[in-house]
C-alpha cells in the first residue's frame, strides 16, 4: 500500500511529533503540581531521561504515547497497515527499550510509574489515578 501524502509532507508531519512537553505530559504535570508535588523534567543523568522525576519520593514518571510505546489492549496501539515489518520492529524496539530502562531504574532504587496517553484524556479520572498513586507518598 502506498502512502497517500508525498514524501515531503510525511517528513513534515513526522517532524511535528514531539518527545517532550506533549499534551498528555502537561496534563500530568499540572495535576501533580496542584497536588503539591514538585519535580524535575527530563533528567539527563537517569536512564531513559524520565519525563518527571520526584527526587524526594525517589520516583520517576514516564508519560507514554499508546501508539509509540505499545500500550497493551489499547485501541490507540495499532500497527500501521503499510510497511508492517518496519513498524513492528520500530515499535517492539521501543517497548523493549522501555522495559530495559524500567529495570535499570528499579535496580538503582527508583520507583517507576508509567502513565499512558489514553489515561490522560479525562482530567477527573487522571486526577483520581494520580491521587491513588501518590496518596501514601504525600502524607
Amino acid at each position: 500500500m502506498t502512502d497517500i501524502v508525498s514524501k515531503e509532507q510525511r517528513s513534515w508531519n513526522m517532524s511535528r511529533i514531539r518527545s517532550k512537553h506533549t499534551t498528555p505530559e502537561l496534563a500530568v504535570r499540572s495535576i501533580l503540581h496542584r497536588m503539591g508535588l514538585r519535580f524535575r523534567l527530563h533528567q539527563a543523568d537517569l536512564p531513559g531521561r524520565p519525563d518527571l522525576v520526584l527526587t524526594k519520593l525517589k520516583t520517576v514518571l514516564f508519560v507514554h504515547g499508546c501508539f509509540w510505546h505499545r500500550h497493551n489492549r489499547c485501541r490507540f496501539a495499532y500497527t500501521p497497515k503499510s510497511r508492517v515489518t518496519f513498524w513492528t520492529a520500530k515499535l517492539e524496539g521501543n517497548a523493549n527499550r522501555d522495559h530495559r530502562v524500567k529495570q535499570e531504574l528499579q535496580r538503582l532504587g527508583w520507583q517507576v510509574v508509567t502513565i499512558w496517553e489514553c489515561q490522560t484524556k479525562e482530567q477527573a479520572s487522571l486526577t483520581r489515578l494520580l491521587g491513588r498513586l501518590f496518596a501514601d507518598l504525600i502524607k
